[in-house]
């Protein structure tokens, strides 16, 4: 069984997404182990995005983070991690294939709704 780590971002919240998010992966079998709406700290933002700080847009990326609110989840099913990226798309979603929440949802090339590993 796997599990996969879903992050609604500071937009996706705002824009009142999470439900239709949460419907997606309901709707392909998998179980919702764990949900949080929280404030992210610059500390958690930074070391969660520790990979990209030597990147020109980390500041950045962790300003947006930090911002508002995000929604944490959990999910769990056979083949979660795969699903979840074909369900949420490319990172960029100009480069996201149709009918996944980034591109359904693009407002801002740089600012994607959802974030999963």
């Amino acid at each position: 069984m796997e599990k996969s780590f879903i992050m609604i971002k500071p937009d996706g919240v705002q824009r009142g997404l999470v439900g239709d998010i949460i419907s997606k992966f309901e709707t392909k079998g998998f179980t919702l182990v764990g949900l949080k709406q929280m404030a992210v700290s610059r500390e958690l933002a930074e070391s969660h995005y520790a990979v990209h700080k030597e990147r020109p847009f980390f500041g950045s990326l962790v300003d947006y983070i930090i911002s508002a609110p995000v929604v944490a989840m959990v999910w769990e099913g056979e083949g979660v991690i795969a699903s979840a990226r074909k369900l949420i798309g490319a990172t960029n979603p100009l480069d996201a294939e149709p009918g996944t929440k980034r591109v359904a949802n693009r407002k801002h090339n740089s600012r994607n709704i959802i974030h999963g590993s």
